[in-house]
């Protein structure tokens, strides 16, 4: 059923006849509605009996005559989508039908200035086109469900997880939907919620741009200030420790009482990791990533700057002995002198940052797993940069 604000209309329904049994007074865009409805009924029968020819066919021309008629059955979808539109413009529907669009890439080679073929060009083409079709100046489509897929398609199968590219969709598809209201507001708290939630490491640094851009600079008009207040300070948190900054110093003492600074710790790539012998999930951890270490990452130049969150001073030498940790730097903060809880977001552990010579960070919130990938990551990344400048 489609409902458009003040819509005044009847239904009665057949419950027997269903869904052809829906009638309606006073909504012929309903009444247009049911007759796709219907057609789509008649079309899945077609296409089902399609497939079931496709399992029995015998030879490849067979093959290749019931594929043929696929896509005469598809274009006529399309026709029927095609037609409606221009009987019928800024309905609804139509609305509907343009933001289902999907771009059709042409066909054919297509190549690059130096006479290359451009095997990218599908994926380009389709990623730029993308959106031709749906109009995010029309409220009503974030009712139907067709937004929400597109959103998670564009930004989970064909964006890249990259910072950078993320925010700059983000600003282009807002600044799309801006002078709406419900359209621009379910914008941002889909992409709020995207960078907030995702597992991917470096996305929270896209959280903290929305922040920073758009809820502090008033957009986020139907928030709270209580609920406005938490996103602010759930950013500031985040804020010290993403990708690409310097990590926040640290000056604590080792288990001898000799204080060790963080940013004059001599290391190619640091494993700075908070930790707890209370902490089971530290118990399990802490030993497999002592092994990658001793297996792999030390010869790749790294050290181990291991902070104590908390737990008995005796219980943390005893762990460190029994799991064979002696070849960490330890430390902790016996009288709380610094904000390492703030400054690195510690809420749980264990937590393992990696930084590199610079101490900037290049990897956070990581286990045992991903370590040497991200090390390797960062060694292609040099060795490119490296051989351009040859």
């Amino acid at each position: 059923m489609l409902l458009n604000n003040g819509d005044n209309f009847s239904v009665t329904a057949t419950k027997a006849k269903l869904p052809a049994g829906v009638t309606f007074k006073g909504s012929p865009e309903n009444t247009r509605f049911i007759e796709y409805v219907q057609y789509l009924v008649n079309y899945g029968e077609r296409s089902q009996g399609l497939s079931k020819k496709l399992e029995t066919a015998k030879t490849g021309a067979d093959t290749g005559a019931i594929r043929g008629e696929y896509k005469k059955l598809s274009d006529e979808l399309k026709d029927y989508r095609k037609d409606y539109t221009k009987k019928y413009p800024g309905t609804l529907l139509t609305t509907i039908f343009n933001a289902l669009k999907v771009p059709e890439v042409p066909e054919g080679q297509h190549l690059l200035p130096d006479g290359t073929v451009d095997s990218s060009f599908p994926y380009t083409y389709y990623k730029e086109h993308y959106w031709d079709g749906f109009d995010f100046q029309d409220d009503r489509l974030i009712h139907t469900p067709i937004y929400d897929g597109r959103l998670d398609e564009y930004f989970n199968k064909l964006m890249l997880p990259i910072p950078d590219s993320i925010e700059k969709e983000a600003d282009i598809l807002l600044e799309k939907a801006r002078g709406t209201k419900d359209m621009f507001k379910y914008t941002l708290w889909w992409l709020t919620r995207f960078a907030e939630s995702s597992k991917i490491m470096g996305m929270d640094v896209v959280f903290v741009y929305l922040v920073e851009n758009y809820y502090m600079k008033g957009d986020a008009f139907w928030v709270s200030p209580d609920d406005l207040e938490k996103y602010i300070d759930r950013a500031q948190k985040i804020a010290p420790n993403v990708l690409g900054r310097i990590a926040p110093e640290l000056k604590m003492p080792d288990i001898n009482g000799k204080v060790h600074s963080l940013h004059e710790f001599d290391a190619k790539y640091t494993l700075l990791i908070f930790w707890s012998p209370e902490c089971g999930h530290c118990l399990t951890e802490m030993p497999l990533v002592d092994s990658v270490y001793k297996a792999v990452l030390k010869k790749k130049g790294v050290r181990i700057f291991g902070v104590r969150t908390e737990g008995e001073v005796d219980k943390w030498k005893e762990v460190i002995k029994d799991k064979g940790l002696e070849d960490w730097l330890h430390v902790y903060d016996p009288e709380r002198k610094t904000r390492f809880r703030s400054d690195y977001d510690i809420y749980s552990t264990p937590v393992l940052y990696l930084l590199d010579e610079r101490k900037i960070i290049r990897g956070k919130r990581m286990d045992h797993t991903n370590i040497l990938d991200v090390i390797e990551m960062l060694e292609r990344k040099e060795k490119a940069k490296k051989e351009e400048k040859k």
